[in-house]
């Protein structure tokens, strides 16, 4: 996933808020455990990348990956968890393992997991296609120099030694028209490496030539804060309200073991409206957009 420069609430806001309302969303989700929960979560985080302009990239990049890694999960989990009292399915006896019963509260636990997995890589995918990685690099910079300068230069030299290691290979595979053997992949290491080291060289010596370090910068005036700034700053804060007064206050009403309880009752059926308006209501906001 790469950044999508497009004209939503989400794009105008600064990109250390933005970052921080889809960490919450993360967050929040490690926060709760109801199914119905982690389904408005869900639910919340791929309309919001809608509304953001990039939940084609979230259903075509992220949805494969994740639905894959949450299979995984619901299946590691029955088959590794002995608790629960409706067994499904009586399997052998495995060596270190004993015997593989599979009860229907593992697997709804390992769905509870699942949802908790896509929420979170669904936000991250979020982050990823919605949040200027430029601009944040530059908050860091007015934070300390050289630190925003050294994680600017490895984020943007990380992809061409990737690349240099690719043609490295395939050059290699092309002169000896067979697979290749240990020594030649460490010789692409080692050749890599020192490219590496030859690019740091020249960065070096070009930051030295302009000045790096020496001072006399001119100092920026603060971006203002805006209405968009505002609106998810709120939001985010809401949503890390709404997760810790849940759990200190007992509002989910779901137990996975011995016997999988889940309760609809009047508390959470408003914790999920609250935690669906408090994600979404800053998107209603467009003034300002694009501009």
């Amino acid at each position: 996933m790469t950044h999508r420069p497009r004209s939503s609430p989400l794009h105008a806001a600064r990109a250390g808020v933005g970052a921080l309302w889809c960490v919450m969303l993360g967050l929040a989700a490690l926060s709760f455990e109801h199914p119905l929960l982690l389904a408005v979560l869900l639910a919340v985080t791929l309309a919001a990348g809608a509304l953001a302009g990039v939940g084609r990239d979230l259903l075509l990049r992220v949805a494969p990956l994740a639905l894959a890694f949450a299979a995984v999960i619901v299946a590691i989990n029955a088959l590794v968890t002995r608790e629960g009292l409706t067994v499904v399915f009586r399997g052998g006896t495995v060596p270190g393992l004993g015997r593989l019963d599979v009860t229907a509260e593992a697997l709804a636990y390992g769905g509870v997991l699942a949802l908790r997995a896509l929420v979170i890589l669904a936000a991250a995918g979020l982050f990823a296609a919605a949040i200027d990685p430029d601009e944040l690099l530059r908050a860091m910079r007015r934070r300390s120099l050289r630190s925003g300068v050294t994680a600017a230069l490895a984020a943007r030299l990380v992809p061409v030694l990737a690349s240099d290691a690719r043609r490295l290979a395939d050059a290699q595979r092309a002169l000896t028209g067979a697979p290749p053997t240990r020594a030649a992949r460490l010789g692409v290491v080692r050749a890599v490496t020192s490219g590496a080291l030859d690019r740091a060289t020249d960065v070096a010596a070009t930051l030295e030539l302009r000045g790096f370090g020496v001072g006399g910068r001119p100092r920026r005036l603060p971006r203002p804060l805006s209405r968009h700034d505002a609106g998810f700053g709120a939001s985010a804060l809401a949503l890390a309200v709404l997760a810790i007064a849940a759990g200190a206050g007992g509002w989910e009403g779901f137990e996975a073991y011995p016997r999988t309880v889940a309760e609809l009752d009047a508390a959470v059926l408003l914790l999920a409206a609250a935690i669906a308006a408090c994600a979404l209501l800053p998107f209603a906001d467009r003034r300002g957009v694009g501009e």
